[in-house]
This record gives C-alpha cells, structure tokens and sequence, in this order.
C-alpha cells in the first residue's frame, strides 16, 4: 500500500523532532521496552487518527514495535507537519496525512487507513469510527475495539450507543483520570496559550480573557491566563461548573455580556456556535478569537466571512475581519484547534500519560476479547482503575517520587476484613 504523504526527503527533520521527544516520555519508552518483549499487538493492523506531530509519531513507533502493523492519518489538516508523516513512512509504516488537506484530501486519507480492515483503531475525535460504521460497515466484525481521545469524540461515541449504532467496543480514554486531569487541564492550559502567544506575539497580561466552557480544558485555560495577569471572565451552560468557576475567582457570565468585555476569546465546550454573528458585533475593535475544541464549530468563521467588508491575512495563522462598524476582528487558525493549528501541542510529559493510557487500553482490549460485552447499547466501555493507577505509579516513579501505602490495619479499617 502506497503511502500519501507530502515530501519523503523531509524524514531527517521529523525523526530530530521524534527523538526529542522520546527523550522526554518516559512511560512511553517503558512500555515500548516490554511491547517488544510481549509483541502484543503482534500482525495486528492498527487505524489511527491522532494530530500527527511528534509525539503522536512515537506512539506509533510504541505501538509498531509491539508488532502492529500501523495505517496512520492526522486529525486535523493543520496539525499534521510534513516532516513526522515523513519520518514514519521511512520507518515503514503506511501514512496519509499532508499539512493543509482538503476536505476531499482528508476524507481520502480516512479511507486509507480503514481500506485494509484494521483489528484496533486509535481515533481523535470520532472520525475514523463514523466512516467504519457508514462506508466500511462490512469490515465491522474484524475489529477488536478501539480508544478514544477526546471529549467531543466521547460524546460522538455515546450518542451512537444510545441509538445502538455502535457496533463494537470503545475505549474512553479522555475519562481517565491519569488523561483528563493531567492532559486536559495542565496540557491544554499551557499549550493553549503557547499557541496564542506565539501566533500573536501579544502580552496576555492586563487583557480581559473570555474562556467559553469550564470543563477541565477551560478550567486549564482559565487558571493560566489568571497566572499570566489576565483578568478572566468564564461563559457556561452548566450552573454547578458556573458556581465552580466564581469561587475559582473568576467572573461568570452570558456570551453575550462577555463579548462586549473581551481582549481574548477561548472558545473550549465541545459544542458549536459559542461565538455568533451577534457576538462579534459587540466586540472591541482588535479582539481575538480562537478555538481549543476540537472541530472547528465553535467560533463561526463562516458567519463572520459572511458579515465583513474586507478580509486581509495579518500574520501567519491570523486572519482579520473588518465589519461595517470599522471595528476588526481576528482569527486565530481558522477557528480550528489553536494548539495544534497554530503550534505543536500539548508539552511531551503531558502527552506521555495519555498515550500511555491509550497504548494499555490498547493492550487491554486485545486481551479481553471475546469477554467485553458486543451488546448494542453497551459499546463504550470506562478505563480500568488498574489502568489509571499503573500509568500514575510509573509517573511518580519516573521522578523518582514515593509515596505511602496503607498496612493491613488501615486496609481493614478503611474496608473492613473483606479486603
């Protein structure tokens, strides 16, 4: 099968980024250890959709040396680099993924990676998993299960349980505590505002930042614009994560109160059109907005095109919208995912804990196939506490860090003789 990629020569610049990284995921680099020992993944074929950057690679490599076969696409057009994509094809493995895809590229490249009928599917966003159940529906029985990424590709996943269109097991990965707690709030936190700052070349502090959704991304989002010596106002639709959000110090209110209010707008709910034509009417000249969901609904670019009597490119990744009331409003990357759009992603040591979870709950499925349920309706399936607990005691462990154990008379206190 030959791989779609934009220029193989670029391979050398990609495997410096890959070996940078890999010096810094220690998890990783224990589980690929035993993977090679183990080998089990051994002659299965792997789908995967994940932002094809660096660490994304070395997961793959993990994988691949675990014995998979890997069929690897990006998530995004923007987030995939030449150079990674490059670098994988050199070390053997089938990839179809360019930076800026079409929609018609994108597509196609989802097909590739599906085509040849993988046992387990790695997806970031849900993706991968609605084009096996729409166009691949024949290949269906040979898949084992597959790991999900993200918040929005969760709620893809359960919406389709509940229809009882979800035709085999998923892992949500994004639920685990050693993923959602660590990546989403630290990870995106600071890649969120690495994005910005670098795109913009912009101080944060003394600007008034409108984060959108305080899940445990926005509440990342949130707490390192504060530290940066922004004053933050919070937007939600949940009243107990709004209560949350004004004794975390932050003010709270509707979208359209905040936009009259805002420097900087962080769109992070999962959901679409946050931001609307009636928002952008009310901000000041020069405000910014951007998107950390995943798909690229949030902020309504389209709307915005639609009301502006002149678009110009600003800058690399910004684009300024000028309205007929002379104010200009600038985008950052399309409206697509800032982080990763716009710069390389969560921090390594971040991503090293969930890809570890993903690479586990890889692990775990293989091993209990044929015991997880294949019921319509029970598809999606919770990490394993053990799961969790192994990837947060080899993090401590890579620092060097011990903690406590209970005796056997605490246990028996705690939980009674049973335990």
């Amino acid at each position: 099968m030959t791989s779609e990629i934009r220029n193989k020569d670029l391979w050398p610049e990609g495997r410096q980024k890959i070996d940078w990284v890999r010096h810094n995921m220690p998890l990783l680099n224990s589980l690929e250890k035993e993977f090679m020992q183990e080998k089990p993944f051994n002659g299965l074929k792997i789908a995967l959709s994940v932002h094809l950057e660096a660490k994304t690679a070395y997961l793959c490599e993990v994988l691949a040396a675990a014995g998979a076969r890997m069929y690897v696409t990006g998530s995004n057009p923007l987030s995939t680099q030449d150079d990674i994509a490059a670098a994988l094809v050199h070390e053997g493995m089938n990839v179809f993924a360019w930076y800026g895809a079409t929609s018609e590229d994108y597509k196609r490249h989802i097909r590739k990676v599906l085509e040849p009928g993988p046992a387990l599917i790695i997806d970031d966003g849900g993706d991968l998993v609605s084009l096996m159940h729409s166009e691949f529906r024949d290949l269906i029985p040979g898949v084992i299960g597959g790991c999900e990424e993200t918040t929005t590709g969760i709620l893809r996943l359960q919406s389709m349980d509940r229809a009882r269109t979800l035709l085999f097991p998923m892992m949500l990965v994004n639920n685990a505590d050693c993923k959602h707690l660590f990546d989403n709030r630290y990870g995106t936190g600071q890649s969120v505002w690495t994005g910005i700052t670098k795109t913009t070349n912009l101080i944060v502090a003394g600007k008034t930042v409108v984060v959108a959704g305080y899940g445990w991304c926005g509440k990342g989002v949130a707490m390192r614009a504060k530290g940066l010596g922004a004053k933050v106002i919070v937007t939600e639709i949940d009243p107990v994560k709004a209560i949350e959000a004004i004794m975390d110090g932050f003010s709270v209110m509707k979208m359209s109160q905040a936009a009259g209010e805002g420097d900087v707008f962080v769109t992070v709910t999962g959901c679409k059109s946050v931001i609307t034509g009636p928002d952008f009417l009310k901000m000041k000249d020069g405000a910014i907005c951007c998107n950390a969901g995943h798909f690229d609904v949030e902020v309504d670019v389209a709307a915005l095109k639609e009301m502006a009597v002149e678009t110009k490119q600003a800058r690399k990744d910004i684009t300024g919208y000028r309205l007929d009331n002379g104010h200009t409003i600038y985008i950052l990357a399309e409206g697509r995912l800032v982080n990763l759009a716009a710069g390389d992603g969560h921090p390594a040591e971040i991503m090293d804990m969930s890809f570890a979870i993903q690479a586990l709950s890889a692990k775990y499925l293989v091993e209990h196939r044929g015991s997880i349920p294949r019921t319509p309706g029970k598809m999606v399936n919770e990490i394993p506490e053990f799961i969790d607990m192994e990837v947060a005691k080899r993090e401590l462990a890579s620092w060097g860090c011990e903690i406590d154990t209970l005796t056997e008379d605490q246990r028996a206190y705690l939980y009674g003789d049973s335990e």
